[in-house]
């Protein structure tokens, strides 16, 4: 839903409003009663009463997202608040016979529609509350991670650039066609880092990566060895965060393997689980310079806009053994399924 109020069709709403609905009657029913056997009749009631109203309210709120979509802060809080005070008279009048103190009593009285009416309209403003600030503080994050992505897609390192340019150079007398391939890869890599855009296909992502790597293996040639073990059926069409791979890679070979006189095997493999795309990335490493070595930008990134992205998918792993660094992270197939370990 639109604006600051969450989904109440999701299914998540759903369930952590009756959980948080169920908590409310406990402690209403710990108020009241005054015996235990008077205390598990009237949890049993209002149980009942509060699920009534709650359930009751989501429907209504489910309902009218689009109406409420187009509304603004103030006119969506009243329209909610109002909603919920209709619901809550209307249970009240319905239900009121179950839980009224007096039972001879058929219709409720005054004084119990006027309690629930005041606790209703006390709740769903605190609920509307949290819910804008939280609104806000997302939009606050979320301004954060696009203003870093910008940030990355803006660092070429003057080092990369200057070898490439020298490697292209070097080619030009006795391998026009490399020298060729290298500036259309390179023209491509700067296009991505000037694209506005926050999400990539797989397909263009691992493309993207693999001319990086074309570049770099003409600097460092036989040093630079890569392993590539894919999925067979990864789905190429499916998005993610805008450069969430090259950037690992890029470090990967920077902070590891040109480090190595020898060079060594970078390996990148994909695995496609039956909730998420589980994505590793491994690299040999000077073992004493690898925990201090770097700011570790790059990584910090990713790992806030996965996160942001993917709140229920495990975070950005890194493991770090003898000679050896490994990154790990998950991308779900779908919404809010993490990777199986």
């Amino acid at each position: 839903m639109p604006g600051f109020l969450p989904n109440f069709c999701a299914n998540t709403t759903v369930f952590l409003t009756v959980l948080l609905a169920e908590l409310f009657a406990l402690v209403l029913a710990l108020s009241e009663a005054d015996r235990l056997g008077d205390f598990w009749n009237r949890l049993a009631l209002i149980s009942l009463f509060v699920q009534w109203v709650v359930l009751g309210a989501a429907a209504v709120l489910c309902l009218s997202r689009r109406w409420l979509a187009q509304l603004g802060p103030a006119a969506a809080t009243c329209a909610v608040f109002g909603l919920t005070q209709l619901v809550t008279l209307g249970f009240s009048l319905l239900g009121g016979g179950f839980l009224n103190p007096s039972p001879e009593l058929v219709i409720p009285s005054l004084a119990f529609i006027a309690r629930n009416l005041a606790i209703a309209g006390i709740i769903t403003l605190i609920a509307l509350r949290y819910f804008y600030i939280r609104h806000q503080w997302q939009q606050q994050i979320e301004a954060e991670s696009r203003a870093r992505l910008r940030a990355l897609q803006a660092r070429i390192h003057p080092h990369f650039l200057f070898n490439t340019l020298n490697t292209i150079a070097s080619l030009i007398p006795g391998q026009p066609d490399q020298a060729e391939q290298a500036v259309l890869d390179l023209a491509d890599l700067l296009r991505s880092a000037l694209a506005d855009r926050t999400s990539i296909p797989l397909t263009e992502e691992l493309e993207l990566t693999r001319r990086y790597l074309a570049i770099e293996r003409l600097r460092m040639g036989e040093r630079l060895i890569v392993d590539w073990q894919l999925a067979e059926d990864l789905p190429l069409d499916m998005p993610l965060p805008l450069l969430v791979l090259q950037p690992l890679v890029e470090n990967a070979i920077r902070h590891g393997l040109q480090r190595l006189p020898e060079g060594g095997t970078l390996t990148l493999r994909i695995d496609r689980q039956p909730a998420a795309l589980c994505f590793t990335l491994v690299n040999p490493c000077l073992q004493e310079d690898a925990p201090q070595h770097g700011q570790h930008i790059a990584q910090d990134n990713i790992r806030q806009r996965l996160a942001l992205a993917y709140p229920m998918a495990p975070p950005l792993e890194i493991v770090e053994t003898a000679g050896q660094y490994r990154v790990t992270f998950t991308i779900p197939l779908t919404p809010e399924m993490p990777c199986a370990s």
